[in-house]
């Protein structure tokens, strides 16, 4: 089948695409200032609002969130009576990580093997745009044909709730009939999803104290209490024996009954070692939409160069726990506090410090919006059914939104499928789904403004 024209001029728009991806990559827009400066994500921020400007928004705002970071918002008018869709997207990326584990400068923008690599490529510059794709494009068909609220979020990796708190403060600034998440992604290259399902999601620093001073371990060790082995009993008590995460009171073992994911294809979308088990039990969407989940993301300790022979006095670890819909955030964050109180050995001092908090969300999928998005999404794949599945991150505005604007419909899409490694060395994007989903929301905004009766081409 032809490409049709506003599919043409999609594709006529990549190589700028391309540009502006690299410039917004370019930024090292951590949104913690003790692992990068400030001015990084301020310029990221500027660039954004430039971006708005030029595409003719007004109201164009670099908001001051109470976290300390900022968030962008503009506004591009419509036709009289259309509705107004809000576009999501957020600018702040993961640290890199590992810079030398990276094949190319991770805040480099290169091309590799049909992919673009760098930090944010997916999650979620690339959404921004997306965003911009797709209107540019609709400007050279007869024009957006509803009202467009953007905004870009400066602190979505970090969980602060900066903007969550900012539109609670002015609830007016976000209302809108339909909201677009651009910070998700497909089940697979090629296969157009919408996320239905994103867990919530607690993060607390947990220190078990045991002595007052380092101590010789051959003069002390073996009576003295060590406080990273008391750690990591702690640690340890945070999943059963297969792997399953237990923490005292929250349900393990949910189940879901949508889109299934092959075992096969998640040993290979995880890159998991030959030979080594999946953890937990169940199907893997159970595991992964379904249940809550324990990381450990950090210990402090001392490392293994440099280390002496001593019996530790502290340690320290940072801890992630994803729990699914149905399950309150806050809830969960008190029955992780007490589990790890609880689980401390030999009387060792446990303080727990709550860093992040984000509840779960659930979206409608039954909603008119999501029938445009179908029928936008099978056109922009040549013919593919959109699929449903859940997410495993988090995204804790949907549920400020939702709570905000009940009668908004909420659809999540992006570019952060299997093959994008977000939040891992070497992230990238693939520049096809980049444009076939510029094209699916190009579609999908002319389909809602036709089924509001607002269409003007």
């Amino acid at each position: 089948m032809p490409e049709s024209p506003l599919a043409q001029t999609v594709a006529s728009l990549q190589s700028r695409a391309r540009t502006e991806l690299a410039e917004l990559v370019a930024f090292k827009s951590v949104a913690d200032p003790a692992q990068f400066p400030r001015s990084e994500c301020e310029a990221a921020a500027e660039w954004v609002a430039g971006a708005l400007r030029s595409e003719g928004f007004t109201d164009v705002a670099l908001l001051d969130t109470p976290d300390g970071t900022q968030s962008v918002y503009g506004f591009l008018p419509g036709p009289a009576g259309a509705p107004t869709v809000l576009l999501y997207a957020h600018y702040d990326v993961q640290p890199p990580l590992d810079e030398s584990a990276w094949i190319s400068p991770p805040f480099e923008l290169t091309e590799r093997d049909g992919r673009w690599y760098g930090r944010g490529a997916a999650d979620c510059k690339g959404g921004l745009i997306m965003h911009l794709t797709a209107l540019r494009a609709l400007k050279e068909h007869g024009g957006v044909p509803v009202n467009v609220k953007v905004i870009v979020e400066g602190s979505e990796e970090q969980s602060t709730g900066g903007l969550e708190q900012y539109a609670e403060a002015h609830p007016e600034l976000l209302t809108a009939d339909t909201i677009v998440i651009g910070d998700t992604g497909n089940f697979r290259v090629g296969l157009p999803t919408v996320t239905a399902t994103l867990r919530g999601m607690t993060v607390v620093r947990v220190q078990v104290d045991t002595l007052e001073g380092n101590l010789h371990s051959g003069q002390f060790g073996g009576a003295a209490p060590d406080a990273l082995a008391a750690l990591i009993r702690v640690l340890d008590s945070l999943r059963a024996e297969d792997g399953t995460t237990t923490v005292d009171g929250l349900e393990p073992d949910a189940c879901w009954d949508g889109l299934q994911y092959p075992e096969e294809e998640f040993r290979k979308d995880a890159k998991v070692l030959d030979g080594v088990a999946l953890t937990g039990s169940g199907t893997v969407a159970d595991r992964i939409w379904a249940r809550p989940a324990v990381t450990v993301l950090g210990i402090d300790c001392p490392p293994v160069v440099g280390a002496t022979p001593s019996v530790q006095a502290g340690a320290r670890a940072l801890v992630s726990l994803r729990i699914p819909p149905g399950t309150d955030a806050v809830k969960a964050s008190e029955l992780l506090t007490a589990h790890l109180e609880k689980a401390a050995p030999w009387g060792a001092r446990v303080t727990v410090e709550q860093i992040g908090q984000g509840q779960p969300f659930r979206t409608d999928t039954g909603s008119p919006a999501y029938a445009s998005m179908a029928e936008a999404m099978r056109e922009a794949y040549d013919g593919a059914e959109m699929q449903t599945s859940g997410m495993g991150g988090s995204i804790p505005l949907c549920n400020t939104l939702a709570a905000l604007y009940p009668q908004a419909e909420i659809l999540l899409i992006g570019l952060s499928e299997p093959e994008a490694q977000i939040h891992a060395v070497n992230e990238s994007v693939s520049p096809q789904e980049l444009e076939r989903l510029s094209l699916a929301e190009a579609l999908f905004l002319q389909r809602y403004a036709r089924q509001s009766g607002t269409a003007t081409g």
